[in-house]
This record gives C-alpha cells, structure tokens and sequence, in this order.
C-alpha cells in the first residue's frame, strides 16, 4: 500500500516518525528531570537505573536501553539543569560581587549544587564527557566574577581571585554544611577587592 499525501507531516516525515520522535524526547526529558531530581534530593549514591526509572514512571529497561550507565544518567540530570542563575551587573564593582555570591550561594541552597559539585567532582576526574559538563558548567557559574573584576585584575591574579569567591561559598556548604551569611560574603569581597587592588 503507497504512503498518501496525509500521511505526512508538514516537514516531510511520516506521522508515525513525528509521533514517536515526540515520545523519545517525552521520555528524555522525563527522565532528566527525574534523575535531576533524585540526584538533588537523595544525592549520587541514590542515582540508580531502578530509582530514576521509578520517579520517571519508565521501566529500567527503558532506561537501560537508552542510557546504559549511571554517568549517562548523570549527564542528563545536568543537561535538564540548565544556565545558572546570575546578578545582573550594576557597574558598581563592589556590589556587582556581593550580588554575584548571594545569587550562588542562594542556587547552592535552591539547586542543590552542593550534591551536584560532589558528582562532578567524583565522576568528573574519569568520564570525558562529565568533565566537559562540568566545565561547561564551571564556566557558566564563574562568567560574571570574571566580566566584573576582569576590569581590576587580569591572568593568574584574576584566576586567584575567581576562586576565592567559589570558594568563600562552596568551602561552607561542602564542609560545614550551611551556607555563608550576607555579612561572610560582604567581607570576602572586600578581603579579595582589597587583595586585587592595584599596588
């Protein structure tokens, strides 16, 4: 039996392959969204094939098929994850920055990038492709710092200075497990703009 005009999206592709590409990218983002969410919510040890497949509402083997390994899993969590969320930069330098750190620490605490930092951190080291996310990502959180005080330091110094902010949020959440206060993150900027200062 020959194919008819109305068997035919406006694109070209038959009905049927329009359809089912629609259920795989339902089932992609379903699945990302849930992996996302358990690895937020119960952290990376939880990121199994039988737990996502569970909060998704697929079976494992749909999952297995797919994305065979728990780094493929992770991958799509982070894909579904996004920009980050960033202070819009006034040309006021300092509270550019103090801007910047309460609008990470907050998505620390809001995304739960503490978790999501630990499975980069581990996975990072050993899988390509989590180690391009991961820099992808790095560089999306770090981008406004390095616009802003790219204005008052450059090279090594700038790069110094980039990671005493990541680190003035990320060291207290990881290690201690709160995030820093309004007046912690005050006084780091002022201790790195202080630092930066030209000689």
């Amino acid at each position: 039996m020959s194919e008819t005009p109305d068997d035919h999206s406006i694109d070209g592709r038959s009905r049927n392959q329009t359809s089912e590409d629609a259920r795989v990218a339902r089932t992609r983002a379903d699945v990302s969204a849930a992996a996302l969410e358990v690895l937020t919510t119960e952290g990376w040890d939880a990121v199994t094939h039988a737990t996502v497949a569970r909060v998704a509402g697929y079976s494992k083997t749909t999952l297995y098929t797919h994305w065979p390994s728990r780094v493929d899993l992770l991958g799509l969590a982070l894909d579904v994850l996004g920009e980050m969320p960033h202070h819009t930069p006034t040309g006021d330098l300092r509270a550019d920055l103090i801007g910047e750190m309460t609008v990470f620490r907050d998505a620390m605490l809001a995304l739960r990038l503490d978790r999501i930092l630990l499975a980069l951190a581990h996975w990072g080291a050993a899988e390509d492709e989590i180690a391009r996310v991961r820099s992808r990502l790095v560089a999306d959180g770090e981008s406004v710092v390095r616009e802003v005080l790219g204005r008052t330091a450059q090279g090594t110094r700038l790069d110094a200075a980039v990671a005493m902010f990541s680190g003035a949020v990320v060291c207290p959440v990881l290690m201690h497990g709160r995030a820093p206060t309004d007046e912690v993150v005050a006084a780091a900027v002022d201790i790195v703009l202080h630092g930066v200062a030209p000689d």
